[in-house]
């Protein structure tokens, strides 16, 4: 589409009750990034409330009608999903408007490709809008939904607003709060107001505290907290709590892990589980018992429910699951592993699952029979969920469409990392409805992480994984290898799950970096990557942590068998060169003696490296000799590299992890630190 045109849903496809819309783009570093927001309209063209802006602090609006799903990665960036259920957006809504800003000065200028695209509820590709001429502005409105005679329309907008999210939103009506000093001594306020209720009892394990919607009213106490408040004494009465207004400040609500004295006599007494895997015998028992634990919790805990469902096009209402349902297929009926079933304004939207645990591979036939009674029967999708991760491009099981069936059935992959990373983020980070919740969603984490579920993520490099490491070795592997392929695919789904993995940890957006060309064709990139791979022998990947100086690279030399973890970090700050190292140094006290440090300089050539070890007594040898400006360092780690193709305490998978982990633990999170305050003595004389 062109700027300013509009066209109707209707018309492109039947299945636009609701509608997924992905605002993508891609910068030259792989950092770049931009928050997405949704205004709720009313026939004056404002929201009707602060609660109709849809935005980070508030992914959810319009009565569960417009849902934020965060940031999936694409083979040049990312995308940011947002879930529409059209036939349930309030009747006073005429208007829905999609944007994105920026923030923290940039502007969107420094992205590239800037692009709005929508599907259906089966996954199809309706609508593709490029945005343009969006330089000096950090805020865009990409595009916007609305009614016309009872039918939805979409027009493409491209407007630019330099006064960026707060500017945008106050032209619609949104109250903005941009002061954080008056929130918090609200919060407080409430925390006060809170203390009667602090004698509850807490639930074995902590869990995330729900955040009240901006706009809401005051919210009262949870009858149950999944942590114990500390007790406080009272100097001032409670303050008085006006209005709450959205605040364009990000802000998370985490609370810490305690540990609690066990009542056990000794450490051999188990606790009690809601879900048991001692008597897990078979992968028949495996499948039955992950299926019905994962179906049960998403029906009873709506916010899991929800955030797994909702980028599957199912609407969001009143969800019921079921296993071992039997369906006619010919002579023979089908039981697919569950069903998911979601009600919303007495329509049914229906998911037919199909589960596979302990490395097991999908079945092709299983799967295309399943879309074939869902066509027939009216459902809308098939959802499969292995230990794999799907790749863009690359489909687990490939099935056959009729394209004479009017009625289209949507195929979806979940892997058990994304649902493990799904309940971590909300029982550790976000929080949950209710203490009930929150302990259901832990007992969940606990049985999917248990080694006996068979609900571990990708755990298996390949059949391919050892002739290609040999071939590296002997020199004889050759370029256009398919087996070079499989392992390059194979690194990409065990990348992806690392982001899942440390993003479900810390709480924060954990993607993988793509540096590809803009539009280019998953599989001819991972083809090039295949040739570099039997050229160099090396296995180079990047990821992007929230909040980080930098990004994460991870390298595994097959050649040498060492695995390299390093990030680079600017050195903007004034001061001398000696001056920059010495603050570096006192911010790595607790980092490994083995972590390599390397100067970064303004032009060609490399500066000077050592050991942490080595320079701590001695910071002056990574100052450049010749007088070059010290842009930056470079903090590298080595590590050994597991041999076997598995995440066995040999394997490769176990080393890769491991080294992430030690490396952000270590070295990422004391840089992210302030510096220690430096004495006079280190101050520079000369």
């Amino acid at each position: 589409m062109v700027k300013g045109a509009n066209v109707g849903l209707a018309a492109l496809s039947e299945d636009v009750g609701s509608v997924m819309v992905s605002l993508g783009w891609s910068s030259a570093t792989g950092e770049g990034d931009a928050d997405v927001s949704v205004l709720l309209l009313d026939g004056d063209g404002k929201v009707r409330s602060d609660v109709d802006f849809c935005f980070y602090n508030n992914p959810v609006a319009g009565n569960g009608s417009v849902q934020l799903l965060g940031k999936t990665p694409t083979a040049d960036g990312s995308e940011d999903r947002i879930s529409f259920d059209l036939d349930a957006v309030p009747e006073e809504i005429d208007k829905v408007v999609v944007a994105a800003s920026r923030y923290g000065g940039s502007c969107f200028g420094e992205l590239d490709d800037l692009r709005l695209t929508l599907a259906d509820s089966a996954g199809d590709g309706l609508v593709r809008f490029a945005v343009e001429e969006a330089d000096e502005v950090s805020a865009v409105i990409f595009g916007e939904l609305y009614r016309r005679s009872g039918e939805w329309k979409f027009r493409a907008v491209g407007q630019g607003y330099a006064s960026g999210l707060a500017g945008l939103a106050t032209d619609y009506g949104v109250d903005i709060d941009d002061d954080a000093a008056e929130e918090d001594a609200r919060e407080q306020g409430e925390q006060g107001q809170g203390q009667e209720y602090a004698e509850e009892a807490p639930l074995p394990e902590p869990a995330g505290q729900p955040t009240a919607p901006p706009g809401s009213p005051p919210r009262p106490p949870a009858p149950a907290r999944t942590t114990p408040p500390r007790p406080r004494r009272r100097t001032a009465p409670p303050l008085r709590r006006g209005p709450r207004r959205p605040r364009t400040a990000k802000k998370k609500v985490t609370l810490p892990r305690t540990t609690r004295k066990s009542l056990a006599d000794n450490e051999s007494w188990r606790s009690a589980r809601l879900f048991p895997v001692s008597a897990l015998k078979s992968d028949r028992e495996r499948e039955t018992r992950a299926t019905s634990v994962v179906l049960s919790v998403m029906a009873q805990v709506p916010e899991f429910g929800r955030r797994l469902t909702a980028g599957f096009g199912a609407p969001a209402g009143r969800m019921e699951t079921f296993t071992e349902v039997t369906l006619p297929h010919g002579e023979s009926p089908r039981r697919p592993d569950g069903v998911v079933r979601v009600e919303r304004a007495g329509k049914l939207w229906t998911a037919l699952v199909e589960t596979k645990t302990n490395g097991n591979a999908l079945k092709p036939d299983q799967v295309q029979a399943y879309m074939d009674i869902a066509a027939r029967r009216g459902y809308e999708a098939v959802i499969t969920l292995s230990n794999d991760v799907a790749l863009e491009g690359s489909p687990l099981v490939d099935v056959r469409i009729d394209g004479r069936r009017k009625h289209k059935v949507a195929l979806w992959h979940l892997s058990w990392a994304e649902v493990v990373h799904q309940a971590q983020m909300l029982i550790r980070h976000e929080g949950v409805g209710n203490a009930a919740h929150a302990w259901l969603l832990q007992e969940l984490l606990h049985y999917l992480q248990h080694e006996n579920s068979g609900c571990h993520g990708f755990q298996n490099m390949g059949a391919a994984w050892v002739p290609v490491r040999r071939g590296i070795d002997d020199e004889t592997l050759c370029q256009g290898d398919a087996r070079a392929l499989e392992v390059i695919e194979n690194w990409e789904r065990l990348v992806r799950q690392v982001c899942l993995r440390l993003g479900g940890e810390l709480g924060q957006k954990v993607l993988p970096v793509q540096r590809a060309r803009r539009g280019s064709d998953p599989g001819a990139r991972r083809a090039e990557l295949a040739d570099h791979l039997c050229e160099q022998g090396r296995l180079n990947a990047e990821i992007r942590i929230e909040g980080t100086p930098g990004v994460l690279a991870i390298t595994a030399d097959l050649r040498t068998g060492k695995l390299r973890t390093s990030i680079e970090v600017p050195s903007a700050e004034p001061g001398y060169p000696l001056s920059r190292v010495k603050r570096l140094i006192r911010r790595l006290a607790e980092a490994p003696a083995d972590l390599h440090i390397e100067t970064l300089v303004d032009g060609p050539g490399a500066g000077p490296r050592g050991t942490l070890e080595r320079l701590r007594p001695e910071p002056a040898d990574i100052v450049p000799k010749d007088g070059a400006q010290i842009t930056g360092f470079r903090l590298s780690l080595f590590k050994g590299m597991g041999s076997g193709r598995g995440s066995a305490e040999t394997g490769f998978i176990r080393s890769v992890d491991e080294a992430v982990d030690r490396f952000h633990a270590q070295v990422v999170a004391q840089v992210e630190a302030p510096a220690p305050r430096r004495s006079r003595s280190e101050e520079p004389t000369g």
